[in-house]
């Protein structure tokens, strides 16, 4: 029984990560046609204004979303076992998407995130970190460190999945006690990607210390 529920549980989180992805999918495609009045970008009218700010969004926006797709293949045994070569390419092109596009991007938008000075913090330190364990999974990768590629590797992916946790709190702050937006926004701005270290750090501890 405890080997089915492994399974079921696996099965669960692949249907929810494959979930969110779509969701995340449609929200970026929503930029299609390249329109500066629609979803995000309305709160942002005069940011968008900067051709620098333009660049950076839709730079971040499609790469954030290849790199949500591209990492959670990287996790698989099975995969990793039985397509190596594609585990390989896959990985490459994640690494090169959020070191060369989709971290860059970010700490550009970071620096003019809504909420003040506390969510342009949060927003740059996490586009920093997002760099930081990506390519420090990249340098481990270079010198053969295998274990040292894979936890840094899961704490990139951590970082990369707060596209997800951060608008999923959203929606239980406004659910369970309706702030103000911006109260919302600042809040999440930390606890998106925060909490998700904590939860990698905690999981890097318990069963990949060795």
């Amino acid at each position: 029984m405890t080997l089915f529920f492994q399974y079921l549980l696996k099965a669960v989180s692949y249907l929810m990560y494959g979930f969110f992805c779509i969701l995340m999918l449609e929200i970026t495609l929503q930029y299609l046609p390249i329109d500066f009045d629609v979803a995000f970008l309305r709160i942002k009218q005069d940011e968008i204004q900067l051709p620098h700010y333009k660049v950076a969004f839709y730079t971040h926006v499609f790469a954030a979303i290849f790199s949500l797709l591209a990492g959670f293949t990287q996790f698989s045994v099975y995969f990793r076992t039985k397509y190596p070569l594609v585990h390989r390419y896959v990985g490459g092109l994640y690494i090169v998407t959020i070191l060369l596009f989709a971290a860059p991007s970010g700490l550009i938008m970071g620096y003019y995130a809504n909420g003040g000075f506390w969510s342009q913090l949060a927003f740059c330190l996490l586009a920093l970190a997002w760099f930081w364990t990506t390519y420090t999974a990249y340098a481990a990768l270079k010198v053969q460190d295998y274990k040292k590629h894979q936890r840094y590797m899961m704490r990139s992916f951590a970082l990369t999945m707060s596209a997800i946790t951060l608008r999923l709190w959203k929606y239980v702050l406004v659910f369970l006690w309706q702030p103000r937006p911006m109260d919302v926004y600042r809040i999440v701005a930390w606890l998106g990607w925060v909490l998700n270290l904590l939860i990698i750090e905690f999981i890097i501890y318990k069963y990949f210390k060795k």
